[in-house]
């Protein structure tokens, strides 16, 4: 699908907000046009309407935003952002509502999306999750929250935690149900595999 001029616009503005972050290793610029790019894929095969995705885009293009405040519980900051710039648009106050639901859909802790746009949200933001360059994003995000914490994280402990929310973690969507269940498989047997690993050496 082309991207009409409401979101170019949100991307050239999320695009100058997020400058700050481009020394972190995962949540930069990028990682949010990655998971727009997964989310509007998956609106597409779900058959949604020309408003739903331009809604969901701008949700997704936003969902990051509040790491330039906090790096935790950022995700209301980041919905309070989209609000605050959808706003000064003049968007359609209903469906600024609704990409503020979107971005709150986000936090880790919501487990139960009530219709398809939450469930696209959660399955694009964790896509990295089932995709063949998962090893390579998880050791960026663990970089980050090194850098972020100041602290160091000790491998056997990253690898288990990686391997417990590939294993709770629930496609929600048919599509996504489809398409990543078998990298989700290959992915968790090589967790496996590293922890077994870890455990003979130690």
């Amino acid at each position: 699908m082309n991207k009409n001029s409401t979101i170019l616009d949100a991307m050239n503005y999320v695009n100058k907000l997020l400058l700050p972050l481009e020394w972190l290793y995962y949540h930069q610029y990028n990682h949010s046009l990655e998971v727009m790019e997964r989310a509007m894929y998956l609106w597409e095969k779900e058959g949604l309407s020309e408003t739903d995705i331009e809604i969901v885009a701008i949700a997704w293009l936003f969902h990051d935003t509040g790491f330039v405040i906090e790096y935790d519980n950022n995700e209301v900051i980041g919905a309070k952002i989209a609000k605050n710039y959808l706003k000064s648009i003049l968007y359609p106050e209903s469906q600024i509502e609704t990409v503020f639901r979107l971005i709150l859909a986000t936090q880790p802790s919501y487990k139960t999306p009530v219709d398809i746009l939450e469930k696209i949200i959660k399955d694009a933001d964790l896509d990295n999750l089932w995709r063949e360059d998962f090893f390579e994003k998880n050791t960026k995000m663990k970089q980050e929250i090194e850098t972020i914490k100041k602290i160091k994280m000790i491998e056997p402990t990253w690898v288990h935690a990686s391997l417990k929310l590939i294993k709770e973690y629930q496609f929600y969507t048919p599509t996504q149900q489809k398409e990543r269940w078998l990298r989700q498989l290959q992915n968790r047997r090589k967790l496996e595999e590293i922890i077994k690993e870890i455990e003979i050496e130690s």
